[in-house]
């Protein structure tokens, strides 16, 4: 069985009619958006909230209908996916470099909903490289900066050269092996000049959607 489509498809289940929603980026939200058009098509009256550009088009595509993040205050529910979550609720999330849109529509949703494979439920976050979003400028700087908290920054490429953030922006994918106190780290990293936001989510999610291979979903509440 596809955990990803289990868990994508179970989390739909929370959308209620007339919600604002925050759509999420990555491959196990694709199958929340599938289901969540043909919800639409049937005529359920929702608006969602891209949180990249991806996601912006391939909601348009399937006929969901938008709104911009500006012109609203608040998201009811946001479902969004993660690279790795812990028991405590914590998430490294980026790695498909949309983490900073996706921490602004978490931080205004009523409710923050994970959608993720068995594999990515761990009981230590950091095995995944956690991503941080830097401005181009001296970023070399802001590298070494990063890299004195006690990991190994390497700067994202795609295609020999460094991939461009929905911003404009630059990622250092940060090896640090094992988190072991998330929220400090968060506010550690934020504190970097350069630094424009990074890839720990504390203190967000309050509902995790596990999609499992034999077919069960569990889903944890916090």
């Amino acid at each position: 069985m596809d955990g990803k489509k289990l868990a994508g498809e179970k989390a739909v289940e929370y959308v209620k009619e007339g919600m604002i929603l925050g759509l999420g980026t990555g491959s196990t939200v694709y199958w929340s958006l599938l289901k969540l058009a043909e919800m639409v098509k049937k005529g359920l009256d929702i608006k969602g909230v891209p949180t990249s550009q991806n996601t912006e088009k391939l909601a348009i595509e399937l006929g969901i209908p938008l709104v911009s993040l500006s012109s609203i205050n608040q998201v009811d529910l946001t479902i969004d996916g993660a690279d790795e979550v812990n028991p405590n609720f914590e998430l490294i999330k980026g790695g498909g470099g949309a983490l900073l849109r996706e921490k602004m529509v978490a931080s205004i949703s009523q409710s923050f909903i994970i959608v993720v494979d068995e594999t990515k439920y761990v009981t230590n976050l950091g095995e995944f490289p956690l991503p941080v979003e830097i401005v181009p400028f001296s970023w070399e700087l802001t590298s070494k900066q990063i890299g004195a908290l006690g990991c190994e920054p390497k700067l994202r490429s795609k295609n020999n050269t460094p991939f461009i953030t929905d911003n404009g922006n630059y990622i250092l994918d940060c090896y640090f092996e094992k988190i072991q106190d998330a929220s400090k780290l968060n506010a550690t990293l934020n504190m970097i000049p350069g630094v424009v936001e990074n890839g720990l989510f504390v203190h967000l999610a309050d509902t995790i959607v596990i999609g499992k291979r034999n077919g069960s979903v569990d889903i944890l509440f916090k």
